[in-house]
């Protein structure tokens, strides 16, 4: 047992890759814990020994994977919700056995998280030296040839997203305070994450965006495969909860996903009535969450069974996000779509009710 909230994902599923460690037998790029081939195998899953990380078109992760193994840094690009963070979780995980080093772009992201920062104790005690440097997890990644994850890549101010250019590509980090420069070790990459949602917040600016591959992550094609991909998470996020078992049918997982892939397409699912849409996103992962809360209702305040009163509230909360105009908009599909499926009268009296 352990009584960490969300382990790591090498530490996850260390046996999963232990697995295909043992029974690769295929070229490995310098640097990699497994071989190309393995790493998708790891991503997508093999339907027997191995738990598929990623349910989407298998040329997309190839390309990732095959991005990796040049000199070439991943850009995964995607509304939100479709995995990108996930997705670059794993395959750091799998080609350099650690997923850790991150960096967080926010609007306050400073280009120490890029570079280097200084322990000023030390620094104002001993002057520069490599033991006041404090490195950042691309100097860590480029020294020990891993992979450095950077999310939300958009969100940080140009400056320091410029700070990338020599990283990638001249493969070195200059620091200048000690006339020394890190070279980058074989296995060294970045996998960087953007919402193209949030385009015009900080565009990257062209020098950048030539030196990554761009891997577009779609939104689910289809109804099934979206409530495959909320059954599996759903399942995942319970059990590493610890939530009561609760009787979770497929019923309420396809209504939500129904909900949300109509009112995100603006169009009902038999393509006769138009909808709507809301100002957010409405994504998968939303769609996962909402779920899990429903669960968790059910399991503590109800009778162990997922139903339409545990998810209302949770719905109405991801779609009204602006209280003015999202409110008109749900409460419009409540009577022109909900109201009229006689399956879902349940369900339309649970969401009124939480309204």
């Amino acid at each position: 047992m352990t009584t960490v909230l969300r382990a790591h994902a090498e530490d996850q599923y260390a046996e999963e890759l232990a697995i295909l460690a043992k029974d690769d037998d295929r070229v490995r790029p310098p640097g990699w814990k497994l071989s190309p081939w393995a790493v998708t195998a790891y991503i997508l899953g093999d339907g027997d020994r191995i738990t598929p990380k990623y349910i989407g078109p298998r040329r997309i992760v190839e390309v990732a994977v095959a991005t990796l193994a040049t000199d070439r840094a991943l850009l995964l690009l995607g509304v939100p919700g479709t995995a990108k963070t996930w997705l670059s979780e794993h395959l750091a995980a799998a080609i350099s056995g650690d997923s850790t080093l991150l960096v967080q772009g926010t609007a306050g992201t400073a280009e120490e998280a890029i570079r280097y920062g200084w322990n000023y104790a030390r620094l104002l005690s001993e002057g520069p030296s490599r033991q006041a440097l404090t490195p950042s997890p691309v100097m860590r990644a480029m020294a020990e040839g891993r992979i450095a994850r950077v999310e939300e890549l958009t969100r940080m101010p140009s400056d320091v997203q410029d700070a990338l250019i020599t990283v990638l590509s001249e493969k070195t980090l200059p620091i200048p305070e000690l006339n020394e420069e890190v070279q980058a070790s074989r296995g060294f990459n970045i996998i960087a994450t953007a919402n193209d949602r949030d385009r015009g917040v900080n565009d990257l600016s062209s020098a950048l965006r030539r030196r990554f591959n761009t891997v577009v992550l779609p939104v689910p094609a289809t109804a099934e495969e979206e409530v495959d991909i909320v059954s599996r998470r759903v399942d995942q996020l319970g059990r590493s909860l610890e939530l009561p078992q609760t009787m979770t049918g497929l019923e309420e997982i396809r209504r939500v996903v129904t909900v949300f892939r109509e009112l995100r397409t603006g169009v009902t699912e038999d393509g006769r009535t138009k909808v709507k849409s809301p100002s957010g996103t409405l994504s998968t992962a939303e769609a996962i969450s909402v779920l899990t809360n429903g669960i968790a209702l059910a399991a503590h305040f109800g009778d162990g069974v997922l139903r339409p009163s545990d998810v209302a509230a949770g719905i109405a909360g991801a779609v009204i996000q602006d209280p003015v105009s999202d409110r008109v908009v749900w409460r419009e599909y409540l009577e022109t779509v909900v109201r009229e499926r006689q399956d879902w009268r349940d369900f339309y009296r649970a969401c009124r009710d939480a309204g």
